[in-house]
């Protein structure tokens, strides 16, 4: 199974459907393919703030606070994993300034993790990067009960950032996860579809040869024992010129005695024999199938052969 599978995809079309294959998974994967298993990522991707079930948040509200700034507050619950959830939203919020918030076992204040997902963030940006991610925080801590307040302190640091070009300028620019589905889907659709519509074309075209083969082979190997048969007539019939009695001067109507009877009948045979090898070529030349009835007009005249033979030898 595996050297079959390496031989189909060695060929030109294995090759343009793993090149397909792969088209189609960058698709879904740009598409947010991964953000399922996370429900921040899945929010953020199209939304500027993210809150975890318990808060009691506005989220009109808190979208219009923040705005089209290229800033994304997440508000996860106590005690939260925030440089796992920074992690996992990487691809869903790229080229923003990620802050998390989270409160401490008291309940008195955030926590907060600062995540600044800027372009050259592990070169000539990094330095910006964790300004940014220090600066963005700043006095957010006490406005625990009041999650709207926070985002109003968060959207004026995010300001001053820009101002001091810590952060560029700029709006967030956001790409609804839907179209890039439907056009990841429709990719891998097509790939799927016409994939299967190819195999499934060439197994039946594959069947339909194979089964015009079969025909070919079982006419050539039906012409091939008729042309046998015949070729054994014609010895039958070239024996039997041989013992055909003369008829005697004596007879008063040799045609009507035993011995003419005998010729006639051996000169009927072979009459006919002649017409059935000028049926056999014709129906060669034209490449028609009709060897079941010219093997029973073989097997017909191998029958009067035979009582022919007989009646000769109870003559002797």
């Amino acid at each position: 199974m595996m050297k079959r599978l390496g031989t189909f995809l060695g060929t030109p079309f294995g090759l343009a459907l793993l090149a397909c294959l792969g088209l189609a998974g960058w698709a879904l994967w740009s598409a947010g393919a991964g953000d399922i298993a996370s429900p921040v990522a899945r929010q953020v991707r199209t939304s500027s703030v993210y809150a975890a079930p318990g808060y009691d948040l506005d989220q009109e509200r808190a979208e219009r606070i923040l705005g089209n700034r290229r800033v994304v507050v997440a508000l996860l619950e106590p005690e939260a994993d925030m440089r796992a959830a920074c992690g996992s939203v990487r691809g869903a919020a790229n080229g923003n300034v990620v802050l998390f918030l989270s409160p401490d076992a008291d309940g008195e204040k955030f926590d907060h993790y600062g995540c600044a997902l800027l372009p050259d963030g592990d070169g000539e940006g990094f330095g910006k990067n964790f300004v940014a991610e220090m600066r963005i925080a700043t006095g957010v801590g006490q406005f625990v009960d009041q999650p709207l307040e926070a985002l109003k302190v968060v959207a004026v640091n995010y300001d001053q950032l820009v101002k001091s070009g810590t952060v560029p300028d700029g709006a967030r620019a956001i790409s609804p996860s839907l179209p890039r589905y439907l056009v990841a889907a429709a990719a891998l659709s097509a790939v799927v579809v016409g994939s299967t519509g190819v195999y499934l074309m060439s197994l039946r075209a594959g069947r339909l040869a194979a089964r015009r083969q079969r025909r070919r082979d079982a006419a050539r190997d039906k012409r091939s024992a008729l042309s046998a048969n015949a070729a054994v007539l014609a010895q039958r019939i070239i024996d039997l010129d041989g013992r055909i009695p003369a008829p005697r001067r004596s007879d008063l109507a040799p045609e009507r005695s035993r011995r003419g009877r005998i010729a006639n009948r051996y000169r009927a045979i072979a009459s006919d024999y002649a017409v059935l090898l000028r049926r056999i070529a014709e129906a060669d030349a034209r490449g028609e199938n009709t060897s079941r009835d010219l093997a029973s007009r073989v097997d017909e005249l191998s029958r009067r052969c035979g009582h022919l033979e007989r009646e000769i030898a109870r003559g002797r």
